[in-house]
């Protein structure tokens, strides 16, 4: 098993998996929220449709972790109000 940082800490994932399905191996269903209201968004469509589960992916903000494979060493940081 690999890993890559996620918020500072190193996350664990399977060669072949997106960052959204390496979140949500380890149990982490959201990981930011909407600007108004504060609703928890992770992964919805899981094809690239939708805008639920953006992070940053090493200083590149607005990433669908659903279509980003997971690399050994990447930096991710999820964050509250990506986007609505």
């Amino acid at each position: 098993m690999t890993e890559m940082i996620v918020d500072g800490r190193t996350l664990p994932f399977v060669e072949g998996q997106t960052v959204a399905a390496a979140l949500v191996a380890t149990g982490r269903l959201a990981w930011r929220t909407t600007r108004v209201g504060h609703r928890p968004r992770g992964v919805f469509c899981g094809i690239g449709v939708c805008f639920d589960c953006l992070v940053t992916v090493d200083g590149a903000p607005g990433q669908r972790a659903c279509l980003v494979p997971a690399r050994p060493g990447m930096t991710v940081t999820t964050g509250e109000g990506d986007d609505d």
